[in-house]
């Protein structure tokens, strides 16, 4: 292969490799929970060597908050619809669907592992909140540059992010449209 050949491949094997990581993860979450699989057993998943895992991720607790912050902005880009209502209501809709869909409670398991996980696992776990609530600070920046009053982000985890996590943690009704646009509207 050429260097112009080269050129044409961002990412190639580098981001196949990555994908198929992290799929090999979400894979293991759903099939044996959090704290039940090693890096070798994510190698072995992926068809990697458990070197080419430590090389770019050092452990498994980055390896973890990589593809939770990966899944995340993926699924759930911050919107811009105009209006703090519509930003608000289009990212809850984003939200419930991803933790919804057929990954999503690994995802969120993922997320609340990371979290309680002794200091390693804390440090993860703030790396995630960090990440979300710096994104979702972004959209209420705009909708106060637009003149509008807007919560703060810790105001929207509260208010809208973590009752539709702990709906679909521990099992309770769907989360229907209207469920989630009442969430914006009880906020705003």
């Amino acid at each position: 292969m050429n260097e112009r050949e080269r050129a044409r491949r961002p990412g190639g094997r580098s981001a196949r490799v990555a994908a198929e990581v992290h799929q090999a993860v979400t894979d293991l979450i759903n099939e044996r929970g959090y704290g039940n699989f090693t890096v070798g057993d994510v190698a072995a998943r992926a068809g990697v060597a458990d070197s080419s895992i430590y090389r770019r991720w050092g452990n498994l607790a980055t390896l973890l908050t990589d593809v939770a912050l990966t899944r995340l902005n993926a699924q759930s880009p911050m919107p811009d619809t105009g209006s703090l209502a519509g930003d608000l209501r289009t990212y809850a809709a984003q939200v419930a669907r991803e933790i919804t869909g057929p990954d999503g409670l690994a995802l969120l398991r993922l997320a609340v592992a990371l979290s309680s996980q002794g200091h390693q696992g804390q440090q993860a776990g703030d790396d995630l909140l960090a990440e979300r609530t710096r994104q979702l600070q972004s959209m209420l920046d705009r909708a106060v540059e637009r003149g509008e009053h807007a919560p703060d982000a810790l105001g929207v985890v509260d208010h809208i992010l973590a009752p539709m996590y702990v709906r679909v943690l521990l099992g309770i009704g769907p989360l229907t449209p209207e469920y989630v646009d009442g969430l914006v509207d009880r906020l705003l």
